[in-house]
C-alpha cells in the first residue's frame, strides 16, 4: 500500500501508477503518475480529499483499511474529472453517511458523470469553511484552473494547500515529498504546458489570491507534495508572468528531405544570430517536450511539406495543439516545400486563431531549395533575431 503520514491526523492515501504511459489518450507519461487522495481526521469529523482513478480504487480502500478508518463524514471533491472523482461511488458505498462537498458547478457535473443522487451533496461557496473539530478547511473556488468547477482547499491549522491539479506533476515516486527538484521542475513544467497553459489568465488571478495565505505545504492531486512550496510558486510565477524567451520552436516533418534541408539551414542561421532553437521531428517527437518548449518560446516556425494540397497531417496536428494550448507566442512563420501547389500557408495561418501571433513572411518553395531560397531563410532568421532584440527577449 502507499499511505504516508504528512502530519498527525493527515495521511496521503492515494495510489502511485508506475506503469501508466498515456493520459487522456493523448499525453505521454514517461514517468508514470499518481492519483493523490488525502485523509484528514479531526477531533470530531473525518474528511477525504479527492479519490483516485477507478482502476486503482482498491489501493485507496486498502489504505483506508490499513488506517482502520471506520467513518468518513465528508468526501471533498475539488474537481469532477475521473482521475480525481471516479472512485466516489465506491467510497459512498463503503461510507454511506458521507457527504460529497464540492462547488455548485461540480455538483451538476458529478451527477452527469457519476449519476450520484442529489441527496449526497453539500455544496460550498467561495470562502466557506468546514470544521472537523480541531481542524478547519477553507474552500477557495478556482474556476478554469483547469475546469469550470474546480476549487482548492486550505487546512488552516496546518497551513496546507490541497491544490488539486494546480501545481501538479505527472510523476510516480515512492517518496511523499519532492526529492529531486530538477526532475520535478521538468515534470511540473510539462504538466503546466500540456494542461494549465491555456488558463494563464485564471492562474494569475488565483496566484494573487494565494498571496494572502500562509502556506507551509502544497499537496497536489498528481505528483509529490511540496514541503518547500516557494519552489513551485516561483516556477508558476515565471511561467505565467514572464515574457517569452529568445527562443524559436521549430517542429517539422519532411517526406523526401527538402524541408529538412531548409530546417537545418534556418537553425544554423538562427544560432549564428544568437537565437536559441528547439527543433523537433514530428514523426518521433514527444508532445510533452513540445509543450515544455511552448512555455518559453517567443516564435514558432513550422516546417512542413505539402500533402494533397495542404500541410502534412503531423504538422497540422502540431499547430492545432499549439493553438489549443494558447502559449504566449508573439511571432510565427512557415517554411517548407511543395511539388505542384496547394494552400498550406493559408491553412496553417488560419489555424492560429487563439494565439494570433504576428506572422512573419514564410519561405515556402517549389522543389528542392536553391541558393535564393537559402538567402530567404537567412532573411527570415535576421527578421526573427531583430524582433526578439526589439522586444528585449533574453
Amino acid at each position: 500500500m502507499t499511505r504516508l503520514q504528512i502530519k498527525p491526523g493527515i495521511d496521503a492515501v492515494g495510489a502511485i501508477d508506475w506503469d501508466r504511459r498515456l493520459f487522456d489518450s493523448l499525453i505521454p507519461l514517461p514517468d508514470g503518475t499518481s492519483y493523490n487522495s488525502y485523509l484528514i481526521r479531526g477531533s470530531e469529523k473525518t474528511a477525504l480529499i479527492d479519490t483516485v482513478d477507478p482502476p486503482m480504487d482498491m489501493v485507496l480502500t486498502g489504505n483506508l483499511d490499513d488506517l482502520k478508518v471506520e467513518q468518513i463524514d465528508y468526501v471533498i471533491c475539488n474537481h469532477a474529472e475521473q482521475d480525481h472523482a471516479g472512485s466516489i461511488p465506491l467510497i459512498l458505498d463503503l461510507y454511506p453517511e458521507a457527504k460529497v462537498v464540492c462547488t455548485p458547478k461540480c455538483k451538476g457535473m458529478l451527477i452527469d458523470l457519476l449519476h450520484l443522487d442529489e441527496g449526497v451533496f453539500m455544496t460550498v461557496d467561495d470562502g466557506d469553511t468546514l470544521s472537523l473539530g480541531n481542524k478547519t478547511l477553507e474552500f477557495i473556488h478556482a474556476p478554469w484552473v483547469h475546469w469550470p468547477e474546480t476549487m482548492v482547499c486550505y487546512l488552516r491549522e496546518d497551513k496546507i494547500l490541497f491544490s488539486c491539479d494546480f501545481f501538479g506533476s505527472h510523476l510516480a515516486q515512492s517518496a511523499l515529498y519532492v526529492q529531486d527538484e530538477c526532475q520535478v521542475y521538468e515534470s511540473a513544467k510539462r504538466y503546466f504546458g500540456e494542461i494549465m497553459m491555456p488558463f494563464r489568465a485564471n492562474i494569475k488571478k488565483n496566484m494573487e489570491r494565494l498571496k494572502s495565505y500562509s502556506i507551509e505545504l502544497i499537496a497536489p492531486s498528481h505528483g509529490p507534495v511540496y514541503d518547500r512550496p516557494q519552489f513551485i510558486l516561483d516556477a508558476y510565477r515565471s511561467w505565467v508572468y514572464d515574457e517569452p524567451r529568445n527562443m524559436v520552436l521549430l517542429p517539422y516533418v519532411s517526406m523526401h528531405g527538402s524541408t529538412k534541408e531548409m530546417v537545418d539551414h534556418l537553425v544554423g542561421a538562427l544560432i549564428e544570430r544568437g537565437v536559441n532553437v528547439r527543433q523537433f521531428d514530428l514523426t518521433v517527437a514527444d508532445p510533452g517536450k513540445i509543450a515544455i518548449a511552448l512555455v518559453d518560446s517567443a516564435t514558432l516556425v513550422l516546417g512542413t511539406c505539402t500533402v494533397l494540397g495542404g500541410a502534412h497531417p503531423l504538422a497540422a496536428n502540431a499547430v492545432f495543439l499549439a493553438n489549443a494550448l494558447r502559449p504566449n507566442l508573439k511571432f510565427a512563420s512557415i517554411i517548407g516545400s511543395f511539388g505542384w501547389g496547394g494552400r498550406t500557408i493559408e491553412q496553417i495561418t488560419g489555424m492560429l486563431t487563439n494565439i494570433k501571433p504576428e506572422v512573419l513572411p514564410p519561405v515556402y518553395i517549389k522543389g528542392n531549395p536553391a541558393e535564393a531560397d537559402f538567402a530567404s531563410l537567412d532573411s527570415l532568421a535576421e527578421t526573427i533575431a531583430q524582433k526578439h532584440r526589439e522586444n528585449g527577449y533574453k
